[in-house]
């Protein structure tokens, strides 16, 4: 029906709700999602390419130490992503989710610009590095602000009893990214010397996916809005102002998303543990994002399905119960028998369970909460839990092996966070039973 600005009246309303729940056009949902396979793809590009970055943009005489400057110039998106929770989460439950969204796929683009275009440390001098930097916070701030809107607004969306099948497309959407990347990624590696990745080839996904993104942002632009009573005027209020009163809920959302952000996390650091700590070729490592990619796609929308059937806190549940049941004797395996087949088993089995159970987690989380927080209250969760856990999972998982000399230290740092996460799930309200969510 075209973007058309209705006005703040009952009929209006009605009219925009109607066409956001009648007939929902898959065009819509993977405008939803972009964002956040954006960022996905973006990461695990990042990832893979780390070594290269390091020597445009941060030359030093020690490769270690440029690679150490990448990833910490990577991870400094981290510490804007609850502020951009905060602010965008806030103004998503006040001005609409639409505007949100399309404020985060604006941000969005400045980090991705920054990646592909910016010139080398040798053309432009400490310039570089300086605007690399500011771009990752940039992104970090938009990234904080786009889970909590997007998701917000495929529950709302979804035709009765569907909730859970299409906010699974949240957490499948960072699958298909990661499959994408690691692809790119791999097509790239074989087919270009390494003079040519240094001079040009790492920058080729960046610019992949800045070719995207006006898509995303021609799609999210004539998307209906969802929010029943968008406020475009008056006072602005405390992004805390109302969410204070629902700290529980937010408290047990933390520790349900410890659980699937470090499992999710460990599943993705298996390409760097399968080099540095298994000693195999990068090659092989880097199949193990393929799989991660596809485990996460599948598991998913299995787990949004099965929990439009069984209820969120019983899939959630058993698919955390099975991975702190399965994760040590996976890695055991893996170490004892280090293999593709192996590499790709425990990395399936990481990617699988934690995308059945963390798909009705991030359904769940927003239906604990009334409309006019609900965007809010997911972001600061999903900001705030990945910020604190998702920065610092492969800085704390490296250390643990260092420090236990024990290579399956990974597994105890899954097995000690599910433990959490379990009882989060336990506390929590089950919300799939729900005709109508909280007004």
């Amino acid at each position: 029906m075209g973007d058309v600005a209705l006005p703040p009246t009952s009929q209006g309303v009605s009219n925009n709700l109607t066409a956001a729940t009648s007939k929902v056009q898959p065009r819509v949902v993977a405008a939803t999602v972009a964002g956040n396979a954006l960022e996905f793809f973006d990461f695990t590009t990042y990832a893979f390419f780390a070594v290269y970055i390091g020597q445009t943009f941060f030359p030093a005489d020690e490769p270690l130490v440029t690679v150490m400057l990448s990833v910490a110039v990577f991870g400094v998106g981290f510490i804007t992503r609850p502020l951009g929770g905060l602010l965008i989460g806030s103004f998503a439950d006040r001005v609409g989710r639409k505007p949100a969204m399309l404020l985060t796929i604006a941000l969005i683009t400045i980090g991705t610009i920054g990646m592909a275009l910016t010139p080398s440390y040798a053309s432009i001098g400490l310039a570089a590095p300086i605007i690399v930097i500011a771009c990752r916070l940039v992104q970090g701030l938009a990234l904080g602000g786009e889970v909590g809107p997007s998701t917000t607004y495929l529950i709302e969306i979804a035709p009765p009893g569907r909730r859970g099948l299409y906010g699974s497309w949240q957490l499948a959407s960072q699958g298909i990214a990661s499959l994408a990347a690691g692809v790119v990624g791999i097509v790239l590696t074989l087919a270009l010397s390494k003079e040519q990745m240094l001079a040009w080839g790492w920058r080729i996904p960046f610019l992949l996916g800045l070719a995207l993104i006006p898509i995303a942002f021609f799609l999210r632009r004539h998307m209906p809005e969802s929010l029943e009573h968008p406020t475009h005027s008056g006072p602005i209020k405390s992004p805390l102002a109302d969410i204070r009163h629902h700290l529980r809920p937010i408290m047990l959302a933390l520790m349900v998303i410890l659980g699937v952000t470090i499992s999710t996390y460990a599943a993705i650091y298996m390409t760097t543990y399968a080099v540095t700590t298994l000693k195999l070729s990068a090659t092989i490592a880097m199949s193990a994002t393929i799989v991660f990619g596809v485990a996460t796609w599948a598991g998913a929308l299995l787990g949004g399905w099965l929990s439009d059937l069984y209820g969120r806190k019983p899939v959630m549940l058993w698919a955390r119960v099975a991975l702190f049941v399965l994760v040590y004797p996976a890695y055991m395996l893996l170490i004892d028998h280090t293999s593709v087949a192996t590499l790709a088993l425990a990395t399936a089995l990481l990617a699988l369970l934690t995308g059945i159970g963390g798909a009705p987690t991030l359904v769940a989380i927003p239906e604990l909460f009334p409309g006019h927080v609900r965007a809010l209250g997911l972001s600061i969760a999903y900001a705030f839990g990945v910020a604190l856990f998702g920065g610092t999972a492969q800085l704390v998982i490296t250390w643990l092996i260092k420090v236990t000399n024990n290579p399956a230290a990974p597994a105890l740092y899954v097995l000690i966070t599910s433990l959490i996460a379990i009882v989060g799930i336990l506390l929590m309200r089950e919300t799939g039973g729900d005709k109508e969510l909280q007004k």
